[in-house]
């Protein structure tokens, strides 16, 4: 009954296999043993999709509420033992993954050593129930309005920049439209569009579509571009304070940058969360706010 809910909400059996440990001939296996023990089918399938027929639909609607008492008696059951356990699923684009979980995960997991994290980065939306996680991280506007969210880490704040060699050639931008005469790194996001450099002062607001010879689709690639004097970039100002500080990188348009939305963690309110999310959420918020680790050092 486990693997056809899995199947059922999913409406894959490799997502369900995915979501519970399994393989997906076993999966399949089960919910064909359960239509057989039920004298009639609870999929619909055909060569390219899969979900539930009209019974299944309301055997999944009586079965839900049983299998999610059943989880949280076990996860009760588990944090009457002791420490937390389990495996906790985040789902997530690369920036958050650059930004708030590199430097972080470490200490996470030393403090918690029953507990296992798998990461997914995927940079497109992506729906965290069908995708079997636990729950997901996203900039606050693009966060479903049905789900419970926790913010995490506070506002996040771009900045152009560019090696010094470029400046001295093309000369530093005073305003965002002199971005439109000077060589810029573009980058485009997961759905295919071209990302328009977004700049405020005051009740001033801008984006721009800038020129470029190069288009990237990756952060971390940007920044490279920008350090090997390919342009001018738009990154996150966490990513590149390193560089500015050491000379490699020089920054513009400061007064046009300002704090942008942060990250939040997001998960369904209508099921209990599992003891691993929950054991994170608590611990982000007595640590996870803190100055993170410099990259390359030991977590303490």
């Amino acid at each position: 009954m486990r693997a056809f809910a899995a199947v059922a909400e999913l409406q894959s059996y490799r997502r369900a296999a995915a979501r519970l440990g399994l393989t997906p001939s076993a999966v399949s296996q089960s919910v064909r043993a359960l239509e057989a023990a039920l004298g009639q089918p609870l999929m619909q399938r055909t060569t390219r999709s899969v979900a539930p027929s009209a019974v299944g639909l309301e055997l999944l609607a009586r079965l839900r509420p049983h299998l999610d008492g059943l989880d949280a008696a076990w996860q009760a059951a588990q944090e009457a033992v002791g420490e937390p356990a389990g495996l906790l699923r985040l789902n997530m684009p690369r920036s958050a993954a650059q930004l708030l979980m590199a430097p972080r995960l470490s200490a996470f997991l030393a403090a918690h050593p029953r507990i296992a994290v798998e990461l997914q980065t995927q940079d497109g939306f992506v729906d965290i129930v069908a995708a079997g996680c636990d729950a997901g991280i996203r900039f606050e506007e693009a966060v479903p309005r049905d789900m419970v969210a926790v913010p995490l880490g506070g506002p996040q704040r771009f900045v152009v920049v560019a090696a010094p060699a470029v400046t001295t050639e093309t000369g530093l931008p005073m305003e965002p439209w002199d971005l439109l005469s000077r060589p810029c790194i573009r980058q485009r996001f997961p759905h295919g569009e071209l990302y328009h450099w977004e700049f405020a002062r005051g009740t001033e607001r801008v984006a721009l579509d800038v020129p470029g010879r190069l288009t990237v689709d990756d952060q971390p690639l940007a920044l490279q571009a920008a350090l090997d004097g390919a342009g001018w970039a738009y990154v996150y100002e966490a990513t590149a304070a390193p560089h500015l500080r050491a000379g490699r990188l020089v920054a513009a348009l400061d007064d046009w940058c300002p704090p942008g939305t942060g990250f939040q963690l997001y998960y369904p309110g209508r099921r209990q969360a599992s003891s691993a999310l929950r054991a994170f959420i608590d611990w982000w918020r007595r640590c996870g706010d803190a100055p993170p680790r410099p990259p390359g050092t030991a977590a303490a």
